[in-house]
């Protein structure tokens, strides 16, 4: 019987991606590889709690809402998270996946939507990015860079102008919590025309560092 370790599930408003304001249960899966300087879910590393599918997915019911984010910590790092993905499409939510971009996305189901990082150079683990995850994204999807500078902005305006980003439904920029201001990468973007999705954690405006909400 498959288990995974689980930090949380809870219900709550989706703060980031292009679903931000949703309501959504979210599927908190234990662990991580990465060690990013700007992680705010280092609750997330160990600990947790090992449930089996079918646990999961009676929690998940009880909240009555139609939207699951599975995120972490890297759920990749569980390899049944690939499972719980499938079951929960099978039951008809719409999914998605909050994944660092250093592990492999080639097997996630493809009714799945992909919220991907590309991990910029002030997150510490530039050299984890996994490029070829690129050619496994399609419209459905989305490409997230977290800034926390102006070399990092440089950085990710260069990855989408050298990279096959095309079929990628929507290229996100996200502006580091109280690293970067959201009127200075607004100004950025402006500037140089981007056609990117400004994003703001909208949970951290909500409620700033509070976990499980």
């Amino acid at each position: 019987m498959e288990k995974l370790r689980i930090t949380e599930i809870f219900h709550s408003l989706q703060g980031e991606s292009s679903l931000t304001g949703l309501p959504t249960v979210f599927v908190r899966l234990t662990g991580c590889p990465l060690r990013c300087n700007y992680c705010d879910t280092e609750y997330a590393f160990t600990g947790g709690t090992r449930m089996t599918m079918a646990e999961i997915l009676t929690e998940i019911a009880q909240y009555n809402c139609a939207n699951v984010c599975v995120t972490g910590g890297e759920p990749l790092s569980q390899k049944a998270c690939l499972t719980l993905l499938s079951e929960l499409c099978d039951q008809n939510y719409q999914v998605s996946l909050e994944t660092s971009g250093a592990l492999d996305i080639s097997e996630v189901d493809e009714r799945v939507i992909k919220v991907m990082d590309l991990k910029t150079p002030a997150s510490g683990e530039m050299s984890r990015n996994l490029m070829t995850n690129l050619a496994h994204m399609d419209s459905a999807d989305q490409l997230k860079f977290v800034i926390c500078s102006r070399q990092d902005y440089d950085w990710a305006k260069l990855q989408i102008e050298t990279n096959n980003v095309s079929a990628i439904g929507e290229i996100l920029f996200s502006p580091s919590y109280e690293e970067v201001q959201p009127t200075e990468l607004a100004t950025w973007i402006l500037e140089d025309k981007l056609q990117v999705h400004m994003q703001i954690q909208l949970h951290k405006l909500l409620w700033g560092d509070k976990q499980g909400v």
